[in-house]
Protein backbone atom coordinates (compact mmCIF):
# COMPACT_ATOMS: atom_id res chain seq x y z
CA UNK A 1 0.00 0.00 0.00
CA UNK A 2 1.38 3.32 -0.86
CA UNK A 3 0.87 6.50 1.59
CA UNK A 4 0.36 9.56 0.40
CA UNK A 5 2.33 12.73 2.23
CA UNK A 6 1.09 15.94 1.64
CA UNK A 7 2.70 18.76 3.88
CA UNK A 8 0.55 21.89 4.52
CA UNK A 9 1.44 24.75 3.13
CA UNK A 10 2.39 27.74 5.56
CA UNK A 11 3.36 26.27 8.33
CA UNK A 12 6.85 27.57 9.81
CA UNK A 13 8.79 24.86 11.09
CA UNK A 14 11.21 26.06 13.66
CA UNK A 15 14.28 23.38 12.97
CA UNK A 16 15.51 24.66 16.68
CA UNK A 17 12.47 23.56 18.27
CA UNK A 18 11.89 20.86 20.87
CA UNK A 19 9.14 19.77 23.18
CA UNK A 20 9.55 21.54 26.63
CA UNK A 21 9.28 17.44 28.13
CA UNK A 22 10.55 14.34 26.40
CA UNK A 23 7.57 12.62 27.61
CA UNK A 24 5.54 14.73 25.63
CA UNK A 25 7.68 14.59 22.41
CA UNK A 26 7.63 10.17 22.39
CA UNK A 27 3.55 10.68 23.17
CA UNK A 28 3.76 12.81 19.76
CA UNK A 29 6.45 10.48 18.19
CA UNK A 30 3.99 7.43 19.37
CA UNK A 31 1.08 8.71 17.69
CA UNK A 32 2.30 8.97 14.45
CA UNK A 33 4.05 5.34 14.42
CA UNK A 34 1.22 3.91 15.45
CA UNK A 35 -0.81 6.18 12.74
CA UNK A 36 2.37 4.83 10.21
CA UNK A 37 2.19 1.06 11.56
CA UNK A 38 -1.48 1.22 10.24
CA UNK A 39 0.38 1.48 6.79
CA UNK A 40 2.70 -1.15 6.45
CA UNK A 41 5.37 0.73 9.32
CA UNK A 42 7.14 -2.65 10.75
CA UNK A 43 7.04 -1.74 14.27
CA UNK A 44 8.75 -4.69 16.08
CA UNK A 45 10.79 -3.58 19.24
CA UNK A 46 14.76 -5.29 18.73
CA UNK A 47 17.04 -6.00 21.82
CA UNK A 48 18.50 -2.86 21.08
CA UNK A 49 15.16 -0.65 20.92
CA UNK A 50 13.96 -2.40 24.63
CA UNK A 51 17.59 -1.17 25.75
CA UNK A 52 17.17 2.62 24.21
CA UNK A 53 13.85 2.26 25.75
CA UNK A 54 15.27 1.54 29.10
CA UNK A 55 17.80 4.08 28.89
CA UNK A 56 15.59 7.10 28.03
CA UNK A 57 13.27 5.94 31.01
CA UNK A 58 16.09 5.55 33.25
CA UNK A 59 17.64 8.63 33.26
CA UNK A 60 14.43 10.61 32.80
CA UNK A 61 13.25 8.87 36.11
CA UNK A 62 16.30 10.50 37.44
CA UNK A 63 15.86 13.99 36.48
CA UNK A 64 13.44 14.90 33.84
CA UNK A 65 14.72 18.19 32.92
CA UNK A 66 17.87 17.13 32.39
CA UNK A 67 16.79 14.23 29.87
CA UNK A 68 14.18 16.33 28.48
CA UNK A 69 17.06 19.00 27.57
CA UNK A 70 19.57 16.63 26.34
CA UNK A 71 17.26 14.80 24.06
CA UNK A 72 16.92 17.40 21.27
CA UNK A 73 14.90 17.02 18.04
CA UNK A 74 17.76 15.99 16.17
CA UNK A 75 18.83 13.62 18.60
CA UNK A 76 15.46 11.81 18.88
CA UNK A 77 14.94 11.36 15.12
CA UNK A 78 17.88 8.87 15.29
CA UNK A 79 15.96 6.92 17.22
CA UNK A 80 13.71 3.70 15.93
CA UNK A 81 10.11 4.29 15.83
CA UNK A 82 9.91 1.22 18.27
CA UNK A 83 12.01 2.66 20.35
CA UNK A 84 10.12 5.98 20.88
CA UNK A 85 6.47 3.76 21.36
CA UNK A 86 8.26 1.58 23.85
CA UNK A 87 9.80 4.79 25.81
CA UNK A 88 6.43 6.08 25.50
CA UNK A 89 4.31 2.87 26.83
CA UNK A 90 6.86 2.92 29.92
CA UNK A 91 6.60 6.44 30.75
CA UNK A 92 2.85 6.64 30.27
CA UNK A 93 2.57 3.35 32.48
CA UNK A 94 4.94 4.18 35.28
CA UNK A 95 5.06 7.80 34.71
CA UNK A 96 1.56 8.09 36.67
CA UNK A 97 1.34 8.77 40.16
CA UNK A 98 0.67 5.72 42.93
CA UNK A 99 -2.38 7.27 44.48
CA UNK A 100 -4.30 7.70 41.11
CA UNK A 101 -3.85 3.73 40.41
CA UNK A 102 -4.52 2.89 43.81
CA UNK A 103 -7.59 1.53 42.97
CA UNK A 104 -7.08 -0.26 40.63
CA UNK A 105 -4.02 -1.93 42.03
CA UNK A 106 -6.58 -2.95 45.48
CA UNK A 107 -8.95 -4.33 42.89
CA UNK A 108 -6.45 -6.81 40.72
CA UNK A 109 -5.45 -7.94 43.92
CA UNK A 110 -8.66 -8.72 45.23
CA UNK A 111 -9.03 -10.26 41.77
CA UNK A 112 -6.09 -11.97 41.89
CA UNK A 113 -6.56 -13.38 45.24
CA UNK A 114 -10.30 -14.41 44.41
CA UNK A 115 -8.95 -16.56 41.45
CA UNK A 116 -6.11 -18.36 44.15
CA UNK A 117 -9.15 -19.43 45.94
CA UNK A 118 -9.57 -22.38 43.37
CA UNK A 119 -6.31 -23.26 43.68
CA UNK A 120 -5.54 -26.87 44.06
CA UNK A 121 -2.94 -26.57 46.44
CA UNK A 122 -4.88 -26.24 50.04
CA UNK A 123 -1.94 -23.88 51.63
CA UNK A 124 -2.31 -21.17 48.69
CA UNK A 125 -5.63 -21.34 48.38
CA UNK A 126 -6.01 -21.08 52.81
CA UNK A 127 -3.36 -18.03 52.32
CA UNK A 128 -5.45 -16.10 49.54
CA UNK A 129 -8.91 -17.02 51.40
CA UNK A 130 -6.85 -15.05 54.75
CA UNK A 131 -5.51 -12.31 52.73
CA UNK A 132 -9.21 -12.00 51.51
CA UNK A 133 -10.56 -11.66 54.88
CA UNK A 134 -8.13 -9.34 55.56
CA UNK A 135 -9.44 -6.77 53.33
CA UNK A 136 -10.79 -3.73 55.42
CA UNK A 137 -13.82 -3.50 53.80
CA UNK A 138 -14.43 -7.18 54.52
CA UNK A 139 -12.39 -7.14 58.05
CA UNK A 140 -12.91 -11.16 59.28
CA UNK A 141 -9.34 -11.25 60.38
CA UNK A 142 -8.54 -7.74 61.32
CA UNK A 143 -6.63 -7.33 64.29
CA UNK A 144 -8.37 -5.26 66.94
CA UNK A 145 -7.16 -3.83 70.16
CA UNK A 146 -9.62 -2.02 72.46
CA UNK A 147 -7.55 0.92 75.00
CA UNK A 148 -9.63 1.56 77.79
CA UNK A 149 -9.33 5.14 78.85
CA UNK A 150 -10.22 6.32 82.52
CA UNK A 151 -10.67 9.92 82.89
CA UNK A 152 -9.32 11.26 86.29
CA UNK A 153 -9.48 14.84 88.05
CA UNK A 154 -6.23 16.38 88.56
CA UNK A 155 -7.06 15.96 92.43
CA UNK A 156 -7.75 12.31 91.86
CA UNK A 157 -4.45 11.86 90.87
CA UNK A 158 -2.82 13.93 93.22
CA UNK A 159 -4.59 11.98 96.31
CA UNK A 160 -3.21 8.69 95.29
CA UNK A 161 -0.28 10.05 94.33
CA UNK A 162 0.18 11.31 98.02
CA UNK A 163 -1.30 7.80 99.66
CA UNK A 164 1.49 6.03 97.42
CA UNK A 165 4.22 8.40 98.48
CA UNK A 166 3.12 8.17 102.05
CA UNK A 167 3.37 4.20 101.98
CA UNK A 168 7.18 4.26 100.69
CA UNK A 169 8.26 7.18 103.28
CA UNK A 170 6.40 5.33 106.00
CA UNK A 171 5.66 2.12 106.08
CA UNK A 172 3.15 0.41 108.04
CA UNK A 173 4.42 -2.06 110.37
CA UNK A 174 1.45 -3.80 110.76
CA UNK A 175 2.40 -4.90 106.74
CA UNK A 176 5.94 -6.72 107.92
CA UNK A 177 6.22 -10.04 108.53
CA UNK A 178 8.79 -10.30 111.84
CA UNK A 179 10.48 -13.92 111.78
CA UNK A 180 11.67 -14.55 115.67
CA UNK A 181 14.42 -16.29 114.79
CA UNK A 182 18.43 -16.99 115.89
CA UNK A 183 21.04 -15.35 114.08
CA UNK A 184 22.51 -17.45 111.43
CA UNK A 185 26.11 -16.87 110.07
CA UNK A 186 26.04 -17.86 106.55
CA UNK A 187 29.65 -18.48 105.85
CA UNK A 188 30.02 -21.06 108.55
CA UNK A 189 26.87 -22.56 106.89
CA UNK A 190 28.56 -22.61 103.94
CA UNK A 191 31.55 -23.91 105.29
CA UNK A 192 33.64 -21.01 103.77
CA UNK A 193 36.43 -19.53 105.57
CA UNK A 194 36.25 -15.55 106.31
Amino acid sequence: MVLRIEPEVGVPVDPDASYDDLKEYTEAAANTVKELSEHGLDTEPTKEDKDVAAKLTHAYAQDPEKTSKKVTLKKAATLTPASLVLTNSILTEFGQLVAENAAQIRHMVTNKLILETDNPDPRVRIRALELLGKISDVGLFAEKSEVTVTHQSTEDLRLKLRSKLAKLVNPIEDDAVIIDSEVIDVAEELGVEK
